[in-house]
């Protein structure tokens, strides 16, 4: 039976809220400069904003197991959010949400998914802890990854 989880992440990056906010929707460069993000290549193209777009993610996790998963852009409003359906070994919804404040971006992204691997549903009622330690320790490279980019600070808040 698949489980259910919510995940969310918050960070605060001082840099532009631009700038931030080209990098997480390029997301087929985050392979260049996220550690854990193995490939993201687009399959469909979507509409002049990119509603629609199919984008094939597949991310390894710091116990090296790996999750492979789609992500169909379904909502944009730039500069503030990014939301989109995930399936294949994650299914739900995902989203990102942008705000400027200050010198800061104050970026979230919350995770609303199920999980499809068997092993991982056979196993959640021991592993469920691991796979939220691995959640957050992937998004926390993430923002990692992202400062050291921009050669900037920021401050993982979850």
């Amino acid at each position: 039976m698949p489980q259910q989880y919510s995940f969310l992440s918050h960070w605060k990056i001082k840099a532009p809220i631009d700038t931030i906010w080209q990098l997480i929707y390029d997301s087929e460069k985050w392979p260049e400069w996220w550690d854990g993000v193995i490939s993201v290549v687009e399959t469909n193209k979507g509409d002049t904003r990119g509603i629609g777009s199919l984008r094939s993610y597949k991310m390894r996790s710091p116990m090296s197991y790996t999750l492979s998963f789609n992500m169909e852009l379904t909502e944009r409003i730039d500069l503030q959010l990014l939301k989109g359906n995930a399936s294949g070994d994650l299914v739900g919804t995902g989203a990102w949400t942008f705000k400027q404040t200050g010198e800061e971006t104050d970026v979230q992204c919350h995770w609303q998914v199920s999980t499809t691997k068997w092993w991982m549903n056979m196993f959640a009622f021991i592993l469920r802890p691991v796979f939220h330690y691995n959640h957050a320790a992937v998004m926390r490279k993430g923002a990692e990854s992202l400062a050291r980019k921009l050669h900037t600070e920021v401050k993982v808040i979850s």
